[in-house]
């Protein structure tokens, strides 16, 4: 499967609130990087929302698809955390997470009630948070003498890559990502260096 040149993502934190027959429904949207970055806010929520009887939550991360996952705590299988994927499925997003927080009214609201407003939720939370376009990036490292440290730079720069690690010594290493649709480009321009050395990273 060949990855795209571009994905989205949300780019700040949102926050939408949905009441159906006395339950109060809290979308938390944000970005995220790491199932870490994402364990932190969910810590978070809980300590704020202690008396909340549900801390759902949906999050996919990366591009190929395969990093996401779901959680109902608690409300009937299926009736949280799918609904709330699927409104990031349906905008095409990744590297961002919802946390629905809960807080019982009293009327159970049954399955096709819980599925709306965990869906209904979410969407308003994606509503109030701009959609942006990122760069897939290729990882690659990149070792090199000092003295061509301008040379090595003003190429990152053209090409918009990001710097991911960085070692300065007389000899440097740095890893760098390199957005896909640069990256025969860039990667021939450090390979016309002379005493550049770069190679594709894990």
């Amino acid at each position: 499967m060949s990855l795209p040149d571009f994905y989205h993502t949300i780019e700040k934190p949102s926050f939408a609130e949905y009441k159906d027959r006395g339950s109060r429904f809290l979308a938390f949207a944000f970005p995220v990087s790491t199932a870490d970055d994402f364990k932190k806010r969910m810590k978070e929520l809980k300590e704020a929302h202690a008396k909340a009887v549900h801390h759902c939550f949906a999050y996919r991360i990366g591009i190929d698809g395969n990093n996401f996952r779901t959680g109902d705590d608690g409300e009937p299988s299926g009736t949280a955390g799918k609904p709330i994927l699927g409104q990031l499925d349906s905008k095409g997003l990744t590297d961002m997470a919802v946390i629905v927080v809960r807080y019982f009214g009293g009327t159970l609201l049954g399955v096709p009630g819980l599925i709306n407003a965990y869906k209904t939720s979410t969407s308003l939370a994606l509503q109030l948070t701009p959609i942006i376009q990122k760069p897939v990036l290729v990882k690659y490292e990149i070792n090199f003498d000092y003295t061509l440290m301008n040379e090595v730079m003003m190429t990152v720069k053209r090409f918009g890559c990001s710097v991911m690690e960085n070692e300065m010594q007389l000899f440097c290493r740095m890893v760098i990502g390199i957005p896909k649709a640069d990256e025969d480009h860039c990667r021939l321009r450090f390979e016309e260096m002379h005493g550049v050395e770069v190679k594709k990273s894990m």
